[in-house]
């Protein structure tokens, strides 16, 4: 067999195995104005099973719009939503609530609560969906069990305040992770992070997606982030998916828009 066929045949295999893949997130042609303001002008994206996707976007650029449109929080003028199969606009408060609990989400701000211990604050979401806990009633070895993920057994009595910021944006993912979600959505993960507890968290997400084979949706302005996190990136400009591809074939663009991404 020739060197042209078999690169033939890795070829096909390649794209067969990515077809394989199915869309955990649809967003197609999604459009919200505020007044005068059109934040998103027929924006699309697709984030497949098991993937790492990142957005950029400048600031003011619709990309908190568009996580909110995402999971509810916020209907889009027009355009169409799905997740996991589900079309967000047409789903009752109670099945959108249900959806929620297989959704994580990193705050930008970690966003615990500073009256809790940590462990209450990874109690909180397992109170909020009492179905995934079926008949466990001691919620310990599910706390410690997501707090070794991030490392963080020993912090387990601690409260907020005692925590530096890497502390509390582990303990947030830690959180994330107890109800086991099948999608999470990063919101600035290395925002506010010294460059080294930065690179400990992108590690982090990395080993958490190896281990539990999550599709990520990650918000981000950090491109050291983009570069090694992501297996495909969106760039969002004027309202919509502007650019798409690996960050190497984006880095390596001549558009202008695009280049300024990339510039430090």
């Amino acid at each position: 067999m020739t060197n042209d066929a078999n690169t033939y045949q890795e070829t096909v295999k390649s794209l067969d195995k990515k077809e394989e893949k199915k869309a955990v997130i649809r967003i197609r042609d999604v459009r919200k104005s505020f007044g005068d303001n059109h934040v998103l002008n027929g924006f699309n994206l697709e984030l497949l099973e098991g993937e790492n996707l990142v957005v950029m976007g400048k600031s003011g650029s619709g990309k908190s719009v568009m996580i909110k449109c995402l999971v509810g929080l916020m209907l889009p003028d027009s355009g169409y939503i799905e997740v996991m199969g589900k079309e967000i606009a047409s789903l009752d408060h109670e099945t959108l609530d249900e959806l929620r609990s297989d959704i994580g989400f990193l705050f930008q701000g970690s966003a615990l609560y500073d009256s809790m211990t940590v462990r209450e604050n990874l109690e909180f979401p397992l109170r909020r969906h009492k179905e995934k806990l079926g008949k466990i009633s001691d919620t310990t070895p599910l706390v410690l069990e997501a707090l070794e993920n991030v490392g963080l057994a020993d912090a387990i009595d601690l409260m907020p305040a005692e925590l530096s910021g890497g502390m509390k944006r582990r303990v947030a993912l830690a959180r994330t992770l107890i109800l086991k979600p099948k999608i999470i959505l990063y919101d600035e993960p290395t925002s506010g992070l010294d460059p080294i507890t930065a690179k400990e968290i992108i590690e982090l997400m990395r080993t958490i997606q190896k281990k539990y084979g999550t599709s990520s949706l990650i918000i981000t302005h950090d491109v050291d982030c983009a570069r090694v996190i992501s297996e495909r990136m969106v760039l969002l400009v004027d309202g919509i998916n502007y650019a798409e591809g690996t960050y190497s074939e984006l880095s390596a663009s001549t558009d202008p828009k695009v280049e300024a991404f990339f510039k430090k």
